[in-house]
């Protein structure tokens, strides 16, 4: 196995607070918008997201709730070991509000629209967009393309992209691990 660091440190840091930035220039203040992550490692980035916009703008309510996919995954009865749901966390009414789904590592797109799906029993939003920290070009299976990116990587299907959050992995960082 070869591992190569793709972030790390303080460009992690600076990734994230670009990604605020830009959020914060198409929602303002968010009055209207609202934040929802994907479990289950798209959590810790809609809240990180949702710490430093609070940070930045300390008036602003930011709505952050969690979102449980697993009964919308389209592999949900497939394989031998079932799947085991997480929680849904969302206090708050989505309803012709501004979404912005949030998720670590985007591949080939299943999870986003499985999480789409799972979205909607809460609500006809007026808009939503994605946020991901990693975008893995080139083995999209739908049609789904984020609208804010962290970082962009070229990898092939034997490639695998780990991210590691000190909330859950003691260290913020981004490896491609390739077989040899």
């Amino acid at each position: 196995m070869q591992n190569l660091t793709l972030l790390s440190g303080k460009k992690f840091q600076i990734t994230l607070e670009r990604l605020c930035h830009q959020l914060i220039e198409n929602h303002n203040d968010f009055s209207n918008s609202v934040i929802l992550g994907i479990q289950p490692r798209g959590i810790y980035l809609s809240q990180r997201i949702s710490d430093e916009l609070k940070n930045i703008l300390p008036s602003a309510k930011i709505q952050n709730g969690i979102l449980d996919i697993t009964f919308y995954r389209d592999d949900f009865r497939r394989g031998d070991n079932p799947l085991v749901p997480n929680s849904t966390q969302i206090d708050f009414i989505i309803e012709g509000k501004k979404v912005v789904l949030i998720d670590d590592v985007l591949w080939t797109g299943r999870t986003i629209r499985a999480a789409m799906d799972a979205m909607l029993a809460f609500g006809r939003p007026e808009k939503v967009e994605l946020l991901v920290l990693v975008d893995r070009r080139y083995s999209r299976q739908l049609p789904i393309e984020p609208d804010y990116i962290g970082i962009k990587v070229d990898s092939i299907s034997s490639q695998k992209v780990v991210v590691s959050w000190k909330e859950a992995d003691k260290e913020d960082k981004v490896v491609l691990v390739s077989e040899n």
